[in-house]
């Protein structure tokens, strides 16, 4: 899962939200430099990427993506699955896409002091180019993927990753469909 899952499954805890949003730039136990609530985010986001990446079905898509992408086919996934959850928002919301994504942007803004450095990098171009509520369209994902393609260690091919999704879509789709019911159930009862 990428930010906007991330950020759609932290609820209503504006602290939690911050740290969902925030984990994967605090490594190991770096965690304890926060509030309770924002330790409960990052610990959230480590369940669920936990959750995903052990998960039957995500294990498929990446499998399916491995030819393409190597060891980048789960950060691959997870923007797919960001880009179905967008997609098809209203399914999982009744708060519109756009009201959503703002709120995330205003409440991270107004912790932006706290923020890892990484995340004080990125995050003016999140909010610039508003890449949670673009993840719905193939012009916001292919602008995600040349941006993570460029910053990537290795020669990770992700800048063709709209390309892959366009020619294997129905496969990818019904994979999110199947699995993110069940990472929300996994969830509720965390």
């Amino acid at each position: 899962m990428n930010f906007l899952a991330h950020a759609y499954l932290s609820g209503d805890s504006k602290d939690i939200v911050i740290g969902n949003f925030i984990a994967d730039a605090v490594k190991g136990k770096n965690y304890n430099n926060y509030r309770q609530g924002i330790i409960d985010g990052i610990l959230l986001h480590r369940k669920i990427d936990s959750f995903t990446d052990q998960h039957p079905i995500v294990s498929r898509t990446k499998i399916r993506l491995r030819p393409h992408f190597g060891k980048y086919s789960s950060v691959v996934s997870d923007l797919y699955y960001d880009h179905f959850l967008a997609l098809y928002w209203s399914d999982y919301s009744t708060k519109p896409l756009k009201d959503f994504t703002l709120s995330i942007y205003n409440i991270i803004q107004t912790e932006i002091e706290i923020m890892p450095e990484e995340v004080k990098y990125f995050f003016p171009y999140m909010v610039k180019n508003d890449w949670l509520f673009q993840y719905q369209t193939f012009y916001g994902m292919q602008r995600a993927f040349e941006g993570m393609s460029r910053r990537a260690k290795f020669d990770s091919k992700m800048e063709n990753g709209v390309e892959v999704l366009k020619n294997e879509y129905d496969f990818f789709e019904q994979d999110f469909r199947q699995f993110f019911p069940e990472l929300k159930k996994f969830v509720l009862e965390s």
